[in-house]
């Protein structure tokens, strides 16, 4: 079996995907779904001045306000209609998924299998409209009070106004939510994690020109542009590295007789990965982050006093809001951890089917052993994905790069490409099993 999974897998060609009728179709419509979410983005608000908006923004886009635009695909610096971008919706999840891990009731729920996970789900979606109306109102407050030499961002501030931005920016949150469900049911890959990538992706064009021009106008030597390329290959070559790194726990099985013969005594492997959570930490930690910091940069200048001291403090960059991006991406490393992989349920599986890791007792002493090892894993990939967030952070802050050239953004996009092309190889292997399956049908027949 194995040796006919591996011929499979090396014939996995064009040939192979033309045929695979299905894989074209969710890839055609998971195409359609993005390009959709990409002219989004040039809706602009309702009652905004683009020309103002553009100069104050420009003058704030490197900060908190540029690093939450890359998220939203440069739909924050235009303040379309996709402005909030799916930020609310990452928010109710980890609201959610916080509960579920604190809440007895929540708990329960999420053991009653497809249905309470449905119900889990209409609740993630009732909080993102809640989160989405909160922030959106930040938003469109913080806009009346935006102004530079030319005017006001709002062309007619009031009550109207706010409640067309609210009512816009909520339904545009409420269709990305409802858009990356559709991307991940009918389509290839995580929706949302999908969702964030075509944002970034798309904006690396423009990145990558006005990092060219800052070298065409000496604000940056050509060596440091070519340093920083090379360092963004290398950042990509090691999260390609330790995101396939995994730690292979030796399980035996033994042997069983029936009958006359002998059954089992076989061995497998137990795949851990260094970095079981993938990108959800830095994705995670951002949000928590970046919407209340962006709310206190929009509400500063009319707000109380100490707002400014509060957003000066909190800049990227900046001590303050370097130790708490690290804690929050550890935090979140450890906790998104314990959501996925559960040793006490893992060592019951094993002790079910009659597997044991040689050396170790059945039981409690497999699960204490996988959550051993599965913690010390775990630091090593907590160390790495701040040691990714945080060094580009600091030589962003230095020396003005593009937000695109970080190592989250890199991290999510290598991730994500990794992830969708694991599923598109799934769906092709399917399809040459399901070819099988069908022509020993036929030679049965006759």
């Amino acid at each position: 079996m194995a040796s006919a999974a591996e011929q499979l897998a090396a014939n996995l060609n064009f040939g192979a995907f033309s045929k695979a009728t299905e894989l074209k179709k969710r890839l055609w419509f998971t195409l359609f779904a993005l390009i959709v979410y990409r002219l989004g983005t040039y809706i602009p608000l309702p009652g905004i001045d683009p020309v103002i908006l553009n100069d104050i923004f420009s003058k704030q886009a490197g900060g908190i306000l540029g690093m939450f635009n890359m998220f939203a695909g440069g739909a924050l610096g235009r303040m379309t209609i996709f402005a909030l971008n799916i930020m609310p919706y990452i928010s109710a999840s980890i609201i959610m998924q916080l509960m579920t891990a604190l809440s007895p009731g929540m708990a329960q729920l999420k053991k009653e299998g497809e249905q309470g996970r449905k119900k889990i789900n209409q609740y993630t979606r009732y909080l993102t409209v809640v989160i989405a109306l909160f922030q959106s109102y930040g938003i469109a407050v913080g806009l009346e009070g935006m102004t530079s030499s030319q005017g006001s961002a709002v062309i007619d501030p009031g009550a109207f106004f706010r409640f067309t931005s609210v009512v816009t920016l909520v339904g545009g949150t409420i269709f990305l939510m409802w858009l990356g469900e559709q991307i991940t049911a009918r389509g290839v890959g995580n929706g949302i994690s999908l969702i964030i990538f075509a944002g970034i992706v798309a904006e690396l064009p423009a990145a990558l020109a006005s990092t060219l021009e800052l070298g065409r106008t000496g604000a940056l030597s050509s060596l440091f542009i070519a340093l920083l390329l090379v360092g963004a290959v290398a950042v990509i070559y090691g999260i390609v590295f330790v995101e396939r790194a995994q730690r292979k726990l030796l399980v035996q099985y033994p042997k069983r007789q029936m009958g006359n013969k002998m059954f089992g005594g076989e061995s497998s492997h137990l795949p851990l990965k260094i970095n079981t959570s993938g990108v959800i930490p830095l994705i995670f930690a951002s949000s928590i982050l970046l919407m209340p910091i962006t709310l206190i940069s929009f509400t500063a200048s009319q707000g109380p006093g100490f707002l400014t001291t509060v957003a000066a403090f909190m800049g990227r960059g900046q001590p303050a809001y370097l130790l708490l991006y690290a804690t929050f991406i550890s935090f979140f490393a450890f906790f998104y951890t314990a959501v996925v992989f559960n040793p006490e349920e893992t060592a019951d599986n094993l002790k079910k089917y009659g597997g044991f890791i040689p050396g170790i007792r059945p039981g409690k002493n497999t699960s204490d052993y996988l959550s051993y090892v599965l913690t010390r894993l775990t630091v090593v990939g907590a160390i790495y994905l701040v040691l990714i967030a945080i060094l580009p952070e600091m030589l962003i802050a230095r020396f003005s790069v593009p937000f695109f050239f970080g190592g989250t953004s890199l991290l999510i996009v290598v991730s994500v490409t990794l992830d969708t092309v694991a599923q598109i190889q799934s769906h092709l292997l399917a399809h040459q099993y399901e070819g099988l399956i069908k022509k020993s049908r036929l030679k049965g027949r006759r």
